[in-house]
């Protein structure tokens, strides 16, 4: 369901993050490596970056599959950024809302992606639909369940929640009502990335103080990469990457560095 990537570091072409790596997110589209549910993403695209001086990430979304899109290639060619998301789209049902149900979603300076499913959809989203304003639920951006958490997570957002906390809790709730779901979210805002584990892989590469990359998989074989813990949140800068447990709130997010294979300090980000 989805293979999805964010990128953080010194403005690059978006093709030297999303096309050029033996195993990049194109590839992904027809060949991950690593995804457990589905074979083929070939339900649209979509990707999301920033350009100097402006807060409001660009987006490039269609219907049909990445490789079959020579604009895009073309596109990823000459644009460089030095934030970009992007992510390629198995549908839990076909055709829903075509390239509106494409992420990366967005609002203001934000850009989202889901990786996974709601299980039950829509029913077992009947529950939370109260959580929502009735506006914010009539301007969902698809009728799909990925724009359904997009939701609930923007709306914790507009309401101060900081970027790591409203994705935990989201997926607290949404685990809540549906138990089976798989809820692997990211987001930016161009300056940091948020990120949980839930129910699918999620792994990350960090060179401290140059750039971070936080994807569904990694895009080669560099030995800089680390998986992430399933039930975890995860932040990260250019600075590095913090990782903290999602099933227990209280935890401090720099006490599990060591878990991830980051340092067992309780002031030093993983890295």
């Amino acid at each position: 369901m989805c293979r999805h990537l964010a990128y953080l570091g010194p403005e690059v072409p978006l093709g030297r993050i999303l096309v050029e790596p033996e195993h990049s997110l194109l590839r992904q589209s027809w060949a991950p490596r690593r995804q457990r549910y589905g074979t083929v993403n070939a339900d649209g695209f979509g990707a999301g970056w920033y350009a100097p001086d402006d807060p409001v990430p660009a987006r490039y979304r269609r219907a049909g599959p990445i490789w079959a899109d020579l604009s895009f290639a073309d596109l990823a060619r000459v644009v460089r950024s030095g934030c970009v998301m992007a992510a390629v789209r198995d549908a839990t049902l076909a055709g829903a809302d075509a390239e509106a149900a494409a992420a990366p979603f967005a609002s203001g300076r934000w850009l989202f992606s889901h990786n996974g499913v709601l299980a039950g959809w829509p029913d077992s989203a009947a529950p939370l639909v109260s959580a929502l304003p009735p506006v914010e639920l009539l301007s969902l951006q698809a009728r799909t369940d990925s724009a359904f958490v997009w939701a609930l997570v923007l709306h914790r957002l507009r309401s101060g929640d900081e970027p790591e906390q409203a994705l935990g809790e989201t997926v607290r709730q949404l685990a809540g009502a549906a138990p089976a779901s798989r809820l692997n979210l990211l987001l930016t805002d161009g300056a940091t990335i948020a990120a949980t584990a839930w129910g699918d892989t999620l792994w990350y590469r960090t060179e401290p103080g140059l750039s971070t990359v936080v994807a569904s998989e990694p895009y080669d074989d560099d030995p800089l990469w680390q998986e992430v813990p399933d039930r975890t949140v995860l932040t990260a800068s250019r600075a590095g990457v913090l990782l903290a447990p999602l099933e227990d709130p209280a935890s401090s997010p720099t006490l599990d560095c060591a878990r991830a294979g980051g340092p067992p300090s309780t002031k030093e980000p993983c890295t």
